[in-house]
Order: structure tokens, then sequence, then C-alpha cells
């Protein structure tokens, strides 16, 4: 009987056992692997998306297609926009998983910051020290981007059906392009960091490919960057009309 009791109190204890991804989740490794992995997720989609922008040097014909063959890819076997919201939760489900463990980490961080932090915090990176304040401006962008572009809520003119006009109303107004350039400078430096640390966690970096992973991010900054910005850029000049 009283080896029944023992036996029921072990396997009551081993159901307690928190999950290989729960220990995993809750390991500093882990959080900064999925930081790594979505912040690569997001990446790939960026550079997709402004391939797909700079469509607009095209004219209206070519950009407003790319966008109406964004909601039929996979037809006839996927309904649709199928494919779109898939992206989109594919997305989503990045941005929460980025978010949340960068949040984490920085209050672990906090918590077991030595004496000497703040001397070594001052000898950070420009784009290390704003990687915080970066991820919030990204995430405000991304909220006044969705409801500017894509539902059209803030945006007084918006036409559904309509993409290209869409994207220069927005643009020919000065606090459009304040918002996204300045949207666009934190992705930069986002990225300028964020590239080189996600290789890291995911070991790749070592000391030879480092300079290597470093200029790539600071190429990918760049061009992310100029790819973004040359769009309102072209819509002030009147390059795009």
């Amino acid at each position: 009987m009283a080896s029944s009791v023992d036996d029921m109190a072990l396997a009551t204890r081993t159901d307690k056992r928190p999950s290989m991804t729960r220990t995993l989740w809750d390991s500093t490794v882990g959080k900064k692997t999925v930081m790594a992995v979505s912040g690569l997720i997001m990446l790939s989609y960026l550079v997709v998306h402004m391939m797909g922008n700079l469509k607009i040097f095209f004219g209206a014909g070519q950009f407003n297609a790319y966008a109406h063959w964004l909601r039929t890819i996979g037809e006839p076997f996927l309904h649709y926009e199928w494919a779109l919201w898939l992206i989109r939760v594919v997305l989503v489900a990045a941005v929460v998983g980025h978010a949340v463990s960068a949040y984490q980490l920085s209050r672990r961080d906090i918590k077991a910051r030595p004496s000497g932090y703040v001397h070594k915090r001052a000898r950070a990176s420009y784009a290390t020290r704003t990687m915080r304040w970066g991820g919030i401006i990204l995430a405000l962008f991304i909220v006044w981007h969705i409801l500017d572009l894509t539902t059209g809520t803030v945006h007084s003119g918006f036409r559904p059906g309509h993409p290209y006009q869409n994207v220069v109303d927005t643009f020919s107004t000065w606090y459009g392009n304040v918002i996204y350039i300045v949207a666009m400078a934190a992705l930069a430096l986002h990225i300028q960091h964020g590239f080189w640390s996600a290789a890291q966690t995911l070991g790749v970096g070592n000391a030879t490919r480092d300079r290597v992973l470093k200029t790539l991010a600071n190429v990918l900054a760049v061009v992310l960057f100029a790819g973004f910005v040359s769009v309102p850029v072209a819509v002030m000049t009147e390059v795009v009309s």
C-alpha cells in the first residue's frame, strides 16, 4: 500500500515537470533563439516587401497588378487571399515572439546588471543603445502602417483596390513622410545590430566570420533603408505622381 502511494506521488511530481518546450522558452538561450529566428523571418519579409515597393517606379499598372497578385498567390489550389493571410499570420507570430522575448530578456538584463554596467553601456555602439527604443518605434509604425495602407482607417482619401494612388496620397503629406522615414531609420539601426546578433545566437559567427557578418549587416541596413525611403522621396520630388 505504501509503495502504491509513493508511486502515485512520484507520478504526480513527474507530471508537473515542465515540458521541454517550456524549459527552452524559460531559458535565456531559448528566448534569444526565438528572437533570432523571428528576426530573420521578418528580415526575409522586408527584403521581399522592399522589392515589391520598388515596382511603383514602373507605373500604376505594374504596381496595382503586383498588389492584386499578392491576393491570388496559389490559386486555384488556394482560395483568394489565403496565401496572403497565411503570410500575415506567420508575420504576426514572428512580431509577437520577437517583442515578448525582447522584453523578457531586457527585464532579465536589468536585474543582472553588474556594477560596471554603466561604463560598458557607454562604450556600446549607437545601434545597440537604441535597439529598445527602435523596437518601440517600429511597433508603433507597424500599427500606423496597417491603419494607413491596409485598412485605410487613418487615410482620409483611401480607395480600396487602388494601392498606387493610396501610396502616393500618403507620401504627399509631410507627416506621412516624416513617420515613414524615421521608422526606416530605426529599422536600419535595428537590422545593423540585430542581424549580427542573430547570427551569433544561432552559432553562425566566429572570429573569422564576424567581420563578414557585420559587413553584411551594414549592407542590408543601407540597402533596405535606401530602398524603402526611395518611394516617399520619389513622391516628394514628383518622380512618382
